[in-house]
C-alpha cells in the first residue's frame, strides 16, 4: 500500500492542486477525467507496442533513451491536439491543465503496471517514480499543450503545422530524463522545482490573458457588433468588403456572410459574460435562444462553403477562439 501511494498519489495531488488554483474553472471535472482516462489508453498503446521497439536493432538501452520518448510523447500529444482542435483548450490555463492530465493519466496506467511487475521493488524505487517519473509525464506533456496553445494563437492560419515544433522540446526534455545525467533522487528533486515553477508563470500569464480577453476583447467586440448592426455599415471597411464579395459570389451567400460575421460577434460577447460571471462566483444560465443560435452558426457554415469561408478570413474578428466560444456557450446550456 504504502508503494501504491507513493507511486500513485503525487501525480494525482498536483494534477487537483492545478485545478484548485485555476480561477475560472473553464476546464470542468469531466474533462480532467477524460484526460486522465485517454492518458491511461495512451500508456497501454506503448506497453503493447514496445516488444515491436525492442526488435529495431537497438540494443536496450538506446530503446530506452531515444525510441521511447519518441512514441510516448507522440502518443500523450495526439490527444493535446484533439483537445485544441476541439476548442476545449482556449488559453495557456486549459491547455497546462489538461496537458498535465493527460500525462498523470499516462503515469499512473504505467505505474500501476510496474507496480504488478516489480512488486519486490524497494520503496525507494516507488518514490523516485511518483515524485519523479510520473511528474515527469505530466510536465512534458503540459509543455507541449502549453507551446501548441502559443503557436496556435499566433499562427491562426497553420492550425496543424503548429502541432509538430512543441513535440520536439518535449521528446528532448523526456529523453534527456532518460539518460540520467544525475542520480535519481537528484533528478526527481529538479523535476519538483522546476515544475511547479514554470506552471505558476504559466497560470500567472494565463490568468491575465483571460482577464484581457474578457475586459479588452468584449469593448471591442460589443463597438463592433453596434456597428454591423447600424445603417452606416455599408460605410466600413467590413461593408466594402462584402460588396466586392458580390461579385464572385451568389447574393444569398454573400447575405449569409453577413449573418455569420454578426452571429459570431454576438456568440463571442456572450462567451465572454459566462466566464466573467464564473470570475464573480455567479451561474448563468445560457439564453433560451442559444441552441438555435448554435444551429444557425452550423448552417450558415454549411450553405457558405469552404471557399465562402476563406474568403470571409479576413473579416472574422472573432479570431481563432470561435470554436472556444461556441464549447463555453454549450457548456453554459448545462
Amino acid at each position: 500500500m504504502l508503494n501504491a501511494a507513493a507511486a500513485l498519489v503525487p501525480v494525482v495531488g498536483f494534477l487537483a492542486t492545478l485545478f484548485f488554483m485555476d480561477s475560472f474553472k473553464l476546464v470542468p471535472p469531466r474533462w480532467i477525467v477524460f484526460a486522465l482516462a485517454a492518458g491511461a489508453g495512451a500508456a497501454l498503446a506503448s506497453y503493447a507496442v514496445w516488444p515491436a521497439l525492442l526488435l529495431s536493432g537497438l540494443s536496450d538501452d538506446a530503446a530506452v533513451r531515444y525510441l521511447a520518448p519518441c512514441v510516448e510523447e507522440s502518443l500523450k500529444a495526439s490527444v493535446v491536439v484533439l483537445l485544441l482542435l476541439t476548442g476545449r483548450a482556449g488559453f495557456l490555463v486549459d491547455a497546462a491543465l489538461l496537458g498535465f492530465g493527460i500525462g498523470a493519466g499516462f503515469a499512473l496506467a504505467e505505474n500501476a503496471l510496474y507496480l504488478t511487475e516489480l512488486s519486490h521493488a524497494s520503496f525507494a524505487l516507488w518514490l523516485v517514480r511518483g515524485f519523479g517519473t510520473a511528474m515527469l509525464h505530466g510536465g512534458t506533456t503540459s509543455i507541449f499543450a502549453i507551446l501548441a496553445r502559443v503557436l496556435a494563437d499566433r499562427y491562426p492560419s497553420r492550425p496543424y503545422a503548429v502541432f509538430l515544433p512543441p513535440l520536439v522540446p518535449a521528446i528532448a526534455i523526456h529523453s534527456a530524463f532518460n539518460h540520467l545525467p544525475l542520480p535519481p533522487a537528484a533528478l526527481t528533486g529538479v523535476i519538483l522545482i522546476v515544475l511547479p515553477l514554470l506552471l505558476v508563470v504559466v497560470f500567472d500569464r494565463g490568468e491575465r490573458a483571460t482577464r484581457e480577453w474578457m475586459g479588452a476583447g468584449m469593448d471591442l467586440d460589443i463597438e463592433v457588433l453596434q456597428l454591423v448592426a447600424s445603417e452606416h455599415f455599408g460605410l466600413t471597411r467590413f461593408g466594402q468588403y462584402l460588396q466586392e464579395l458580390r461579385s464572385r459570389f451568389p447574393a444569398i451567400v454573400v447575405a449569409n456572410m453577413y449573418c455569420l460575421l454578426r452571429l459570431e460577434l454576438e456568440l463571442s460577447v456572450q462567451a465572454r459574460a459566462f466566464v466573467m460571471a464564473r470570475d464573480a462566483g455567479l451561474e448563468l444560465r445560457a439564453d433560451e435562444d442559444l441552441a438555435a443560435s448554435l444551429a444557425e452558426h452550423d448552417y450558415l457554415q454549411q450553405s457558405i462553403g469552404r471557399t465562402g469561408l476563406l474568403a470571409l478570413r479576413p473579416l472574422q474578428v472573432t479570431n481563432v477562439r470561435d470554436r472556444f466560444h461556441r464549447h463555453v456557450l454549450r457548456r453554459s446550456r448545462r
